[in-house]
C-alpha cells in the first residue's frame, strides 16, 4: 500500500514537472471595439486549434481597463497588468508567449503590441508599426500604392468634414456604385454599398459612427479572393486562395458570420493567376515586414487582354480564427492541420 501511494506521488510530480515545462499561452481576445464578440469566437477556435501537449492555453478577455483569463468552469482570475501575469490556486503563473486574436482596438492597431514590448512578451501579430499602418485603410492602400500595389481610388473623410462633402465630384472622381467604410475598422461594421448620391451621406454617417474617419471607394467588378500568409524560419508560406461568393450585395457582416457567403477553396482561378496572387501576397508580406499569420483581400478584375488584374482590399493581420474562417480552411487545403502550423508560429519567436 505504501508502495503504491508512493508512486502514485512520484507520477503526480512527473506530471507536474512535465506541466511546468510547457509554455503557458495567452489567447488574448475581445478588445474596445464592434468586434468584442467576433474577437471572442477566433479565440474558442484558436482554443480548440492549440496543441494541449505541447502548450498550457488559456483564454485571456481583454475589455478596456477589465482583463480576466478564463480558468475553465466558470472561474477566472484577474490578469496583472504589471506583468500580464494572474493568481490561481496561491501561485503566481507568467505567460510565455501572447496570441493576440483582438480584432480592432487595442488589438489591431499597435497599441496591444506597445505594451507586450514594454513588458518584454514575445506576442504573435506584427510590431508597433505595422499593426497602426494595416489597421488605416487609406493609410496603408496610398502607402502600398508607392510599391506598384493596385489600389481603390479613393476619398478619406475625417468626422466633421461629411456636412461639406461635394456629392456630385465624388461620384465624377470615383463614379457609382462605390463603398464608404470606416477607415479604421473590420468585419465590415459600417460598410456601405452606394448606388447614388443620395445614399451617400447616411453611408457617411454610418461609416462614422464607427471610427473619426471614413473612407469612400471606387467599386471593383471582379472575383474576390483572401489569401493567408504566414513566415517561420525565414521561409514565407502562402496558402491556397479562398474564392468569395456573397449572397448579399457585398461581403458584409452576415455573409461573413451568418452564413450567407460560399466560399471555395482552393478558388476557382487560373494557375497563373493563382502563382501571381501568391507573388503579390508574399512581397506585401515582405514589404511591410509582417509577423505571423496575416489575411489579405483582393479582387480580380479583367485587364482588357482578359488578364486577371490583382487589387488589394486590405491586410488583416488578425484574421479570424473560427474552424470555418478562411485561415482553417486554407491550412486544410493545404494538407497541413492548425495545430502544427500554429506551434510553427509560436516556437518561431524563441
Amino acid at each position: 500500500m505504501f508502495n503504491s501511494s508512493a508512486q502514485e506521488l512520484k507520477e503526480e510530480k512527473i506530471y507536474k514537472d512535465m506541466k511546468d515545462l510547457k509554455r503557458n499561452i495567452a489567447i488574448v481576445c475581445g478588445g474596445n471595439s464592434s468586434e468584442h464578440e467576433v474577437s471572442l469566437r477566433s479565440a474558442r477556435g484558436l482554443y480548440s486549434f492549440f496543441d494541449k501537449e505541447k502548450y498550457n492555453v488559456y483564454i485571456v478577455d481583454i475589455e478596456r481597463m477589465n482583463w480576466k483569463v478564463d480558468l475553465g468552469n466558470g472561474e477566472k482570475a484577474i490578469i496583472d497588468k504589471n506583468d500580464f501575469s494572474f493568481v490561481h490556486e496561491g501561485e503566481q503563473v507568467f505567460f510565455d508567449y501572447a496570441y493576440i486574436t483582438i480584432h480592432g482596438t487595442p488589438g489591431e492597431n499597435g497599441i496591444m503590441q506597445g505594451y507586450f514590448e514594454l513588458i518584454d512578451m514575445p506576442y504573435s501579430t506584427s510590431g508597433v508599426l505595422v499593426e497602426a499602418l494595416t489597421f488605416d485603410k487609406y493609410v496603408l492602400n496610398n502607402y502600398l500604392r508607392g510599391f506598384g500595389v493596385n489600389v481603390a481610388n479613393s476619398i478619406l473623410v475625417r468626422r466633421g468634414e461629411e456636412y461639406g462633402i461635394d456629392e456630385r465630384a465624388v461620384e465624377a472622381q470615383l463614379g457609382m456604385p462605390c463603398f464608404v467604410k470606416p477607415a479604421a475598422d473590420g468585419s465590415s461594421f459600417g460598410v456601405s454599398k452606394v448606388k447614388n448620391i443620395d445614399q451617400l451621406a447616411p453611408a457617411l454617417r454610418k461609416a462614422l459612427m464607427e471610427d473619426d474617419s471614413a473612407v469612400i471607394e471606387s467599386f471593383l467588378d471582379g472575383t474576390e479572393i483572401s489569401v493567408g500568409c504566414y513566415r517561420v524560419k525565414g521561409q514565407t508560406k502562402v496558402l491556397p486562395a479562398t474564392e468569395v461568393v456573397s449572397h448579399n450585395e457585398f461581403f458584409d457582416y452576415d455573409a461573413k458570420y451568418n452564413g450567407q457567403v460560399e466560399e471555395i477553396t482552393p478558388a476557382r482561378i487560373a494557375d497563373e493567376t493563382a502563382r501571381r496572387v501568391a507573388e503579390e501576397t508574399a512581397r506585401i508580406y515582405e514589404i511591410l515586414n509582417c509577423n505571423g499569420i496575416i489575411r489579405i483581400d483582393y479582387i480580380l478584375t479583367k485587364e482588357p487582354d482578359g488578364t486577371d488584374k490583382i487589387n488589394l482590399i486590405e491586410v488583416n493581420t488578425t484574421p479570424g480564427m473560427t474552424p470555418t474562417s478562411f485561415i482553417p480552411q486554407q491550412v486544410r487545403a493545404a494538407g497541413m492541420e492548425m495545430k502544427d502550423v500554429l506551434s510553427e508560429i509560436v516556437e518561431n519567436q524563441f
